[in-house]
């Protein structure tokens, strides 16, 4: 056996952010395009704008910085707020995965 947990933000009873959200936003910064970052990780295009648009108004802070296509395309970066975004729910989920991790052991295998 072993113990699976998931874990999100939440603000005003409604879902900020959580694992898909940031694995949306890394593969942003990654790659420098929604259209790219939401193929990769397994959702439309619509749908990625749409989490983007909600976590921005939610939080009231910009994520994403996006450029309108043209000769040398279009793009999208992450802004400062976005990667320390990522980088602390990283960090949380670690550590409560870590604790759960812990007490699973001393409950289910001493």
């Amino acid at each position: 056996m072993k113990v699976k947990s998931k874990i999100w933000l939440e603000k005003n009873g409604q879902t900020v952010f959580g694992s898909g959200r940031a694995q949306l936003l890394e593969a942003i910064g990654k790659l420098g395009s929604i259209k790219e970052a939401a193929a990769k990780t397994g959702i439309s295009y619509r749908r990625a704008r749409s989490y983007i648009k909600l976590m921005e108004m939610r939080l009231d802070v910009p994520l994403v910085y996006r450029t309108i296509g043209g000769e040398g395309g279009g793009g999208a970066e992450l802004s400062k707020q976005a990667m320390e975004l990522i980088q602390n729910y990283r960090a949380l989920e670690k550590g409560i995965h870590n604790a759960i991790d812990q007490k699973f052991q001393k409950i289910f295998c001493e």
